[in-house]
């Protein structure tokens, strides 16, 4: 079935609390969706974010974001009063999130509707401990220490605790109980109203499209709980970090920092954290995109300590093994491989014996050095086509930034105008292609350029900021995407067929 779909982050929702949330803006996107004649919206990672603001790097891999809850549900379930909340300066603009200022600002309104929560649980408030028990202790634990050592790494703690030695951590879990409690109870009103947007969004047709990162953070409660499932040394330390090696886009490569896995190690208990991972991602999401797909087939490894990624080297991933595993525990999990990067004959014999579909990103498609398997007459039916993800620039940023030959041959490909503006003319080259799937960025659809990229891979600061204007999506322009929808076979089988929605712009964002 061909449908279609648009890549927004729960984050850039709007919202007059400083970062997009779980409530109102939430359900009118979904609302949009709906009108739109559109079947998916993919978002990012919803675990916690660390140090940089990257959702790819969390201290959880299991864990909700905190900044996501909606505070005006928390006063309509009674745990906040709007004067609690109201008049916060959250010290950003419209289009953009201040961090620093939710860390400082967000938690001590969490504390105050959690303290309300735990003197009055909710009815199902321990069957939800109860059903997270594989991960939210430790977890809840880990955050609580970490506040205990003013935000430092758990590589900095004393070595007992690093260690997990017993007596120690019972002697923890007993002195930090109320912060331990806290950090269970945010985990229960992330958890409560994730459910109830998935489940309105579901109610109106639309499916949720999550996100898997390959890899977790070094200073996160997945290492320090399960260290024997990483590569690290007797004190803990990677003897390797993951990154990708030298290319056309990087000299030096790109330094993740990552802990690897210990894939032998995986092996020996049947990839049971692997298998623990996908059963709760899938449980949340309604289709699931693991994210460095080729990361399975042969992983980039470099010495931990080094400044770069020039010095790493390729080693041998688990294969199919890794997902012979996942199908015998959970069947046939709807997934999305990003086999995206330098590919391989071995990524492409595991997509091909695993069955997902990968992506094709259209800006690809007109790189002078590597774009033939990106043009649109070349997609297989089985993957999901893209303008571009968060990694890129918006459309109109891409045509802004890139090299005039490549979008010189983007133009002529598509046949693209100024007049219809070029964001329109690569969108419907995705929809018009024969990937079952195409999915476009919020911010081609509403035809914005550099200045709403979402991330820069190796770059620090000023990532993962931008927010969508309020009033941006309007009810004109879900009808002119509804109607382009009809047109090329990606409308919904449900949906009426949409009145006709091409006179005039509308795609200007309204404020």
């Amino acid at each position: 079935m061909r449908t279609s779909g648009i890549l927004l982050p729960i984050s850039s929702l709007p919202s007059p609390g400083g970062i997009g949330t779980m409530g109102a803006a939430a359900r009118e996107f979904v609302d949009f969706l709906h009108a739109a004649g559109q079947h998916y919206w993919q978002i990012l990672p919803v675990c916690p974010t660390s140090y940089g603001d990257s959702p790819y790097q969390s201290f959880s891999t299991f864990a909700g974001n905190p900044y996501f809850i909606d505070l005006d549900q928390l006063a309509e379930a009674g745990l906040l009063t709007p004067e609690e909340y109201r008049d916060i300066d959250w010290e950003s603009t419209p289009d953009c999130i201040n961090y620093g200022v939710l860390y400082e600002k967000r938690y001590p309104i969490l504390r105050r509707a959690c303290a309300r929560l735990l003197a009055k649980p909710p009815a199902d408030y321990e069957q939800f401990l109860a059903d997270n028990a594989f991960w939210l202790p430790d977890y809840a634990l880990f955050m609580a220490l970490k506040d205990a050592h003013g935000g430092k790494s758990w590589l900095e703690w004393e070595r007992p605790l690093r260690l997990r030695k017993p007596a120690e951590l019972d002697k923890a879990r007993r002195y930090h109980k109320s912060s331990i409690d806290f950090w269970q109870a945010v985990q229960y009103l992330f958890y409560t109203q994730w459910k109830k947007l998935k489940a309105y969004a579901n109610a109106q047709g639309i499916e949720i499209i999550g996100d898997l990162p390959i890899y977790v953070a070094a200073d996160s409660v997945d290492v320090w709980s399960s260290p024997q499932e990483f590569q690290l040394d007797e004190n803990l330390l990677p003897t390797e970090v993951a990154g990708c090696p030298p290319d056309g886009f990087s000299a030096t490569g790109q330094l993740w920092g990552n802990p690897l896995f210990d894939w032998d190690a995986m092996a020996a208990t049947g990839y049971r954290w692997w298998v623990r991972r996908i059963r709760h991602l899938c449980s949340i999401y309604d289709v699931l995109r693991i994210d460095h797909f080729r990361g399975f087939a042969g992983y980039y490894a470099i010495p931990y300590g080094d400044k770069t990624a020039e010095n790493g080297r390729w080693r041998t991933g688990p294969g199919y093994s890794l997902f012979a595993a996942v199908k015998k525990e959970l069947g046939s999990p709807r997934i999305i491989a990003e086999d995206l990067g330098f590919l391989t004959d071995d990524v492409r014999e595991l997509l091909t014996k695993c069955e997902y579909p990968g992506m094709k990103v259209l800006e690809f498609a007109f790189d002078s050095r590597d774009g033939g398997d990106y043009r649109p007459h070349s997609y297989p039916a089985n993957c999901v086509a893209y303008t571009g993800t968060h990694d890129n620039e918006p459309v109109q940023g891409w045509f802004a930034t890139a090299d005039k030959a490549d979008t010189d041959r983007a133009v002529e490909y598509l046949n693209l105008t100024k007049e219809e503006g070029y964001h329109w003319g690569m969108m419907r080259g995705v929809w018009a292609s024969t990937a079952d799937l195409a999915v476009v960025q919020a911010q081609d659809v509403l035809g914005l350029g550099h200045e709403s990229r979402m991330n820069t891979p190796s770059t620090l600061g000023g990532n993962w900021c931008w927010r969508t204007l309020p009033g941006a999506f309007t009810p004109a322009l879900a009808q002119k995407l509804s109607h382009l929808m009809e047109l090329y076979g990606r409308l919904p089988a449900d949906a009426a067929a949409p009145e006709d929605a091409t006179q005039g712009p509308a795609d200007s964002p309204s404020v």
